[in-house]
């Protein structure tokens, strides 16, 4: 297990201020800098708000992702975030969502150590060359049995992601419906493998908000699979994937009222790569 998980003991209020763990700023596809998100923070009752911008490593050969922070500029991305959380009125984390590329793992091992992280949010955006959250126009192109596929393939790297035990989080991990574009092929095995690989990796999941805004009309996941998770003792993360600091706690309350109805009662918070235990909001 990548990390462990210690219970704060902590009196349940009505409504604890809210964690944001999965935002991005200027450094990848944000529409703020990292210092006035940081600052928004309070405006948005956000306790303790973490930096995540994406870096992806492509292969060889393969389009570099545009919307990636760029590998060589990880130390100055990290050293912006330290600045931000110098001057903050809240806990300010350093993060990453990482993309989860098989070929690419050594190579991101060695670029990930010793430099600090609080956590790291695993994200699957590519099934080999298919970019799944690009464009509708790239599902539109598919056939059934080609759609049953790349879903298939997807859930698979996603198992392979925990497998892998570097990620603490583990990022919307529905993502191929968001374009509204589903399996119809019986793929409960390779979400099972997935959601079971994750639960020995000792990892969380996100209620990715964001899915309520998409095509896809739910949030990542969605609630059967929320279901699914917590029956493994899965943790759940509220999220907003936020672009812009006034997405910080975008549709928060909504999500809380859904983990009150699946009767999930703990979160976690993030230090130095440990996980701490705390009441959901």
């Amino acid at each position: 297990m990548y990390f462990r998980q210690v219970t704060e003991k902590r009196q349940k209020s009505p409504r604890p201020g809210w964690t944001s763990y999965h935002v991005h700023s200027l450094w990848s596809d944000g529409a703020d800098s990292i210092a006035d998100l940081v600052a928004a923070a309070p405006e948005y009752q956000v306790e303790e708000i973490g930096v995540s911008d994406h870096l992806v490593i492509r292969p060889e050969g393969a389009p570099v992702a545009s919307w990636s922070l760029p590998a060589e500029r990880l130390d100055d991305y990290i050293a912006d975030v330290i600045r931000a959380r110098d001057a903050a009125a809240v806990p300010v984390k350093i993060g990453l969502e990482v993309d989860y590329l098989p070929e690419q793992m050594d190579k991101l091992r060695q670029l990930l150590e010793g430099r600090g992280f609080d956590y790291l949010i695993g994200s699957v955006h590519f099934v080999g060359d298919f970019p799944v959250d690009e464009s509708e126009s790239f599902w539109a192109r598919l056939s059934a049995e080609e759609t049953n596929d790349v879903c298939r393939r997807y859930w698979l790297l996603v198992g392979q992601m925990a497998e892998a035990g570097l990620f603490h989080l583990g990022g919307h991990l529905d993502l191929v419906k968001k374009f509204d574009f589903r399996a119809t092929a019986d793929l409960s095995r390779e979400i099972g493998g997935a959601l079971d690989a994750i639960a020995r990796a000792g990892m969380a999941v996100e209620l990715n908000t964001s899915g309520w805004s998409k095509p896809c009309r739910e949030p990542y996941p969605s609630r059967q699979l929320l279901r699914q998770a917590a029956s493994r003792g899965i943790p759940v993360v509220i999220t907003a994937d936020a672009h812009r600091k006034m997405d910080l706690t975008r549709d928060f309350d909504r999500a809380a009222e859904m983990l009150d109805e699946l009767g999930i009662t703990d979160s976690l918070r993030f230090a130095s790569g440990r996980a701490v235990k705390i009441p959901a909001p």
